[in-house]
């Protein structure tokens, strides 16, 4: 069974842009409906496949880049506030105490307080976290998106030079392992950075009802035990019993 080229001669632009992609700038991370079509030509069947999978992964990488152009924004103006703040409210206390510029320590305080306001922000909407957040995970999901294309390219050539080992079908079974196992990856990819976000927000400076309705109360462990030594010792050692008197021999 030989594999078609893996590479069209087709721009990323164009391969994002067809079948309904969202393009570079996607709304929102979506499912997407799993392509059907007829196996009677299988090499022609898994080169849709592949262009399916590889634009989900750009689809999913232009996302966190689009994402992350409002949070850089953010981050850069809340830390050059708090900087300028810093800098403000150090400086005119000074030119107060020098004589130089006289009645300006009050105003020194308001700069710093207005700094710290900006970290408080920053802190509590995760602006800067989440910046870094979505480039690193796009980062992942591209380095991953490389390891695809030349595992893919691996089977191409593989196939070219004829199958040493195995039947047709096993080699068809070999590349759905490849493009499954990277949407596997890519879906892991997504979910840990949601589950950074969801960690952060519980352990950040939200509101206690918002965490509370977040977390959802959390139910004890059905084996946890709940008697006079359930506080295990400090020093990991087990609790030592009373040792008991042996009877007397009559």
């Amino acid at each position: 069974m030989g594999q078609p080229e893996m590479q069209p001669d087709r721009s990323p632009k164009d391969r994002r842009g067809g079948e309904g992609a969202a393009g570079l700038r996607p709304g929102d991370l979506t499912g997407r409906a799993f392509p059907h079509g007829d196996w009677g030509e299988p090499a022609v069947r898994l080169d849709e496949l592949y262009r399916w999978v590889e634009r989900g992964a750009l689809n999913t990488a232009a996302w966190y880049l689009a994402d992350r152009v409002w949070k850089r924004r953010g981050a850069q103006a809340l830390r050059g506030g708090a900087a300028v703040g810093a800098v403000v409210g150090a400086a005119l206390p000074l030119l107060d105490l020098t004589g130089v510029a006289g009645g300006t320590a009050p105003w020194g305080y308001l700069s710093l307080l207005l700094g710290v306001a900006c970290l408080a922000a920053d802190r509590f909407f995760g602006v800067t976290s989440g910046w870094i957040r979505d480039v690193a995970t796009a980062q992942a999901v591209q380095r991953r998106l490389q390891m695809l294309q030349f595992d893919w390219a691996t089977e191409c050539v593989r196939e070219v030079l004829g199958p040493a080992e195995g039947t047709a079908g096993e080699a068809a079974e070999r590349c759905l392992g490849v493009l499954r196992r990277f949407c596997e990856d890519v879906t892991e990819l997504v979910r840990a950075e949601t589950a950074d976000w969801m960690v952060e927000f519980r352990t950040g400076s939200a509101p206690l009802g918002i965490q509370s309705a977040v977390t959802g109360g959390s139910r004890p462990d059905a084996g946890a035990v709940l008697g006079r030594f359930g506080v295990p010792p400090t020093n990991g050692t087990r609790p030592n019993m009373p040792r008991q008197r042996p009877p007397e021999v009559r």
